[in-house]
C-alpha cells in the first residue's frame, strides 16, 4: 500500500513538506492504544534478534538514526514500527530555525537524500519537557538516545558550555546520549572532531554524567583513517561508551543524479564508504568499545555486512523514507530468514556465517 499509493503522493511533495504531512498524519499513533495496535502488526519479537550494546539490551539491532524526529513528536510511531531503539534530535541548547528551505533533496535514482537542515530545534528546554511527559505517559517505548549538537550562534570556543546545557537537560529522560560533532551543515562543527577540542568536550560531559549513562560520539565518513584513529583513542581515554559511524557525507562519489546542492548525502551511495569506515573502526573497537553502524543500509544483507565489519547494531534513516513503514519489519524478517536458512541460533552466529562467506 505504501509503495503503490502513499509513496507516490508523498514523493509528489517537496521532501520537507512530505515529512511535515507525515508527522501530522501520524500524530494519533502517539495514543498508547493505537501505538500498541500498530506494533502488533509491524514489530517482530524473536529472541534471536536481541542484542546487548554498552550494557543496554535491545529487542532487535535496527535503530532509527538521529534527524527523523528532531523535536520528539513521533515516539508512538517509532515504537509501532518495531524499532529496537530510537535516536532523537539533534537538539541544541538554544532554539533555532535551521537553514532556509528548501533544505532536503531527493535523489530517487540513487535512493538517496541530500540535506542541509542545520539543526532546526525547539531547544533543549522544550525537548526535555516533552521527554519528561513521554516518560510519564502510558507509551511503551524502546531504548531512547538523544543526539546533541552545537547551537549555530554559539562560537566554537564556547561549544563545551553549549553542549553541556543540552546534556544536563535531557540526561534524566534518555537511555544514552550521542555527541554530534560531524554534521556538515553547522559552520565549524566538524572542528570539534580534532583531538584537543574533542577531548575537552567529552571530559566536560563525562564530569556531568552522574548517572554514568552510555555516551557515544558520532563521526563523519569524510575523516581520514588517521583522524578516525585519533577520535577513537580520544573516546577510549575519556571513557566514552562507543562511536556511531557514519554521519552524512559531503562527497558526491557514485551518484547518478545530476544535482548541484550543498549538504550531507545519505542513502545507498554512502554504504560503500560506511563499510570501509566500519571495517577500520571495527578492527580497533571490537571487544573494547561499542560501535553502531550507519550509512546506506537498505537490506538485511547490509546489516549483516555492517555487523561483520564490527558494528554491534545499526541505525537507518534514508532507507525508511524509500522503504516505508514496513521497512524495519522487512529488515528483521530478512535477518530471521537468514538465520533459519543457515540454522543459526543467534544473530551473532548469523553474522559469523555471513562474514565467512563475504570476507
Amino acid at each position: 500500500m505504501y509503495k503503490l499509493l502513499i509513496k507516490p503522493v508523498l514523493f509528489s511533495m517537496q521532501p520537507e513538506n512530505a515529512h511535515d504531512f507525515m508527522r501530522a498524519a501520524c500524530s494519533p499513533v502517539n495514543i498508547p492504544v493505537v501505538s500498541r495496535a500498530m506494533r502488533s502488526f509491524f514489530a517482530i519479537d524473536d529472541a534471536r534478534l536481541h542484542v546487548e550494546v554498552a550494557g543496554m539490551r535491545f529487542s532487535n539491532p535496527v535503530g532509527l538514526a538521529a534527524g527523523f524526529d528532531k523535536n520528539v513528536e513521533m515516539l508512538g510511531l517509532w515504537n509501532a514500527l518495531g524499532f529496537g531503539h530510537i535516536e532523537l534530535g539533534t537538539v541544541t541548547a538554544k532554539a533555532q530555525p535551521g537553514n532556509p528551505r528548501p533544505r532536503i533533496f531527493r535523489l530517487v535514482e540513487d535512493a538517496a537524500l541530500i540535506n542541509r537542515m542545520g539543526f532546526p530545534s525547539e531547544g533543549a528546554d522544550v525537548i526535555a519537557e516533552r521527554l519528561k511527559r513521554a516518560r510519564a505517559s502510558a507509551l511503551v517505548l524502546p531504548k531512547i538516545g538523544m543526539n546533541i549538537g552545537k547551537s549555530k550562534v554559539t562560537e566554537i570556543d564556547q561549544a563545551v558550555e553549549d553542549y553541556a546545557y543540552s546534556f544536563k537537560k535531557v540526561l534524566p529522560y534518555v537511555d544514552y546520549v550521542t555527541v554530534n560533532v560531524s554534521s556538515p551543515n553547522t559552520p565549524g562543527l566538524r572542528q570539534l572532531q580534532e583531538r584537543e577540542r574533542l577531548e575537552g568536550l567529552l571530559r566536560a560531559l563525562q564530569s556531568l554524567n552522574v548517572e554514568r549513562k552510555p555516551l557515544f560520539v558520532k563521526l563523519a565518513p569524510d575523516l581520514t583513517f588517521e583522524a578516525i584513529d585519533e577520535a577513537i583513542a580520544c573516546c577510549a581515554d575519556t571513557g566514552v561508551s562507543g562511536v556511531i559511524a557514519t554521519n552524512t557525507t559531503i562527497s558526491r562519489e557514485g551518484i547518478k543524479t545530476q544535482i548541484n546542492e550543498t549538504g550531507g548525502l545519505s542513502g545507498r551511495p554512502l554504504f560503500k564508504r560506511a563499510i570501509e569506515v566500519a571495517k577500520f573502526i571495527g578492527a580497533r573497537t571490537r571487544g573494547k568499545m561499542a560501535f553502531i553502524g550507519v550509512g546506506g543500509i537498505s537490506s538485511a544483507q547490509d546489516i549483516l555486512s555492517m555487523m561483520a565489519a564490527g558494528a554491534d547494531m545499526v541505525q537507518v534513516y534514508t532507507g525508511l523514507v524509500y522503504g516505508g513503514p514496513g521497512f524495519v519489519k522487512e529488515l528483521n524478517r530478512g535477518l530471521i530468514n537468514f538465520m533459519d536458512q543457515n540454522k543459526c541460533e543467534s544473530l551473532k552466529e548469523a553474522v559469523g556465517v555471513w562474514g565467512a562467506g563475504n570476507p
